[in-house]
């Protein structure tokens, strides 16, 4: 539980962090752009609390689902449309969010090793 507490904290900052700008802000940069950051974020912290040792490429696969969601936005499946699942997935493709995602990756990766120092 010790290793696990830090990123249970983290993931209910992050999801705080998510959920504001999700509520409150409505701009060019920081919904787009920081949310997508954030979302990988989340995911690493997310999947820590469950694991938080022995899965040395987990930014690597949370990266890889976040840009097989993003790619099944190219798709467009009808069955999403204006279902919850659908909402949280998102509807339109954007490079921009993939370049967001790997950024979210590194600033995790970055984050641990400064935490493990």
């Amino acid at each position: 539980m010790k290793k696990r507490l830090p990123y249970i904290i983290s993931f209910f900052v992050v999801l705080a962090a998510e959920v504001l700008i999700g509520v409150f802000v409505r701009d060019d940069f920081i919904r787009p752009y920081v949310g997508d950051i954030l979302v990988t974020v989340l995911l690493c912290c997310l999947c820590r609390c469950v694991k938080p040792e022995g899965m040395p490429l987990l930014p690597v696969w949370v990266l890889l689902f976040s840009v097989l969601v993003e790619c099944a936005q190219l798709i467009e499946i009808p069955a999403l449309d204006g279902t919850l699942l659908g909402i949280i997935l998102g509807s339109t493709f954007d490079v921009a969010d993939l370049v967001c995602y790997a950024v979210g990756c590194v600033l995790f990766v970055g984050a641990e090793r400064y935490m493990k120092r």
